[in-house]
């Protein structure tokens, strides 16, 4: 430890300002000004290099933060990245994208305010990246071996990168016409801009990787001639089938899915030109639910000059502290301003949604809730508490119930349940080759699980493929977030 006192003398958290509302809400760009590093240097020093780094538990890669925190600390910044590198394929998009259950999990975070340990990660790489400390690594001998992975998202990358240093020729298929999944065209630019994406993306080509985007697979060619043309298959196909909500009116012009929404915008900052684009623009905004694809959402709207931005909540609203069924070290619900809910916009809990109200011309023009009341375990509208909220758009953002991209000719072999890629505890599915790896079998989660079962994925096709492996394998398909 650099400072074996950092802790006792710098007792609170210290993060970079965010850009003011009324500037960042008339851009793109990400909201957080540079940070400064006698400020990163000194949240550093606050680890306390524990006995039993619970850290490393909470967080899935198993990044090995007491030691890039230490040399933070001393200023061996590119030694930080090398660190930092050996669990962690993408810590730019982690850093920025990432819950951070590694900080619920801090030792410190018992009596004092957790480390700041996700912005130590986001300046490390940034700061690797400004010196241009990342290089590819290609593989020094190929095995001859090759691996399809289907699906250009975290897993998929994660896996794709891992295999191509193994020494496999490796192909990713991607049924959109630009690489990244959700990274591309889920996530908003203001919490990832895609330079960030784009740079990893060439690293990847330059070792060795190919992609092969705007091929559906299962569509533009068959899951039995991709097996029998490669020695293995990785499906990571993430898990964007969204989730619905049938109550009258469901079908009126206005009400989309959040990822929709979100992705359309994306596609017209990357410069494309859409004919009828669903925007915000001069609407009132209603958002049904409120986790972060809810807060992507009002971000987008404000960007978007929204009217007003509403965001309806079924469930009571989070506690502001950790309540005795949440201890440490587990990641608990919380209330949390994102820097979205910053940025305006009202936000309400305990709103049941009864029915879209429409327009003549059957456009949505409001929405009918009622106050939540809880009945027999189910949460349900409450008898004589409806009231109406003016709604131009209304935007589901109700979480996914599995994968969509498991389907089409050859598609019956991999088995699905409810709405997940069956799979074993290495990663392996019912058919000899195919393996899956995140959210496709997982079900929706966290970008760090993604990644953490990209990497083990990869460890398990190369022992296919050669009997062995060298590759990190930090989690199995079976392992779940710290509980008690």
């Amino acid at each position: 430890m650099a400072d074996p006192r950092g802790f006792l003398k710098t007792r609170e958290r210290e993060l970079p300002a965010r850009r003011p509302v009324a500037v960042r809400i008339m851009d793109w760009r990400e909201v957080y000004e540079p940070g400064e590093t006698n400020v990163l240097r000194r949240q550093a020093s606050r680890c306390m290099d524990c006995g039993v780094a619970f850290c490393h538990h909470g967080c899935p890669l198993g990044n090995l933060i007491p030691e890039w925190n230490d040399l933070v600390s001393r200023g061996e910044d590119r030694e930080a990245a090398e660190r930092l590198h050996a669990t962690n394929n993408f810590p730019e998009f982690t850093g920025r994208l990432c819950p951070a259950p590694c900080e619920s999990s801090c030792v410190l975070g018992i009596s004092q305010p957790a480390v700041t340990i996700k912005q130590v990660e986001v300046s490390i790489i940034d700061t690797a990246w400004g010196n241009n400390w990342v290089e590819p690594k290609p593989p020094q001998r190929l095995t001859g071996k090759t691996v399809a992975v289907v699906g250009s998202g975290p897993a998929g990358l994660a896996a794709a990168q891992q295999l191509t240093r193994a020494g496999h020729t490796v192909a990713v298929f991607e049924r959109d016409d630009r690489l990244g999944g959700l990274l591309r065209y889920g996530i908003p630019d203001f919490k990832m801009e895609k330079q960030h994406l784009d740079n990893r993306l060439r690293q990847l080509q330059a070792e060795g990787t190919r992609f092969r985007a705007g091929v559906n697979v299962g569509v533009d060619i068959s899951w039995d001639d991709l097996r029998t043309r490669y020695d293995a298959v990785v499906v990571a196909t993430g898990a964007l089938e969204p989730r619905d909500l049938l109550v009258p009116g469901r079908g009126l012009a206005g009400v989309h899915f959040a990822m929709d929404y979100l992705t359309q915008q994306n596609r017209v900052g990357a410069g494309d030109e859409l004919a009828q684009q669903i925007t915000a623009t001069g609407k009132h905004v209603v958002i049904l639910g409120g986790g972060d694809t809810g807060a992507d959402c009002i971000g987008t709207a404000h960007r978007q000059n929204a009217l007003s931005v509403t965001t309806l909540a079924i469930g009571r609203q989070p506690a502001a502290e950790r309540t005795e069924n949440q201890p440490w070290p587990t990641h608990p619900l919380l209330f949390e301003v994102a820097s979205a809910h910053e940025e305006g916009g009202e936000r309400n809990y305990l709103a049941s949604t009864v029915e879209f109200i429409g327009s003549k011309a059957g456009e949505v023009r409001a929405i009918k809730v009622a106050e939540t009341e809880f009945r027999d375990g189910m949460r349900v509208p409450k008898p004589g508490t409806e009231r109406e909220i003016p709604a131009d758009l209304v935007l589901l953002a109700l979480g996914f119930t599995g994968t969509d991209g498991v389907a089409g000719a050859g598609a019956e072999t991999i088995q699905l349940d409810e709405g997940r890629v069956v799979r074993d505890a290495d990663f392996t599915t019912g058919t000899p080759g195919v393996f899956v790896a995140g959210d496709a079998g997982r079900g929706q989660s966290l970008i760090v699980w993604a990644i953490a079962e990209g990497r083990a994925a990869a460890a398990a096709v190369d022992r296919y493929l050669e009997g062995a492996t060298e590759l990190p394998a930090p989690v199995r398909a079976t392992d779940r977030p710290i509980s008690v």
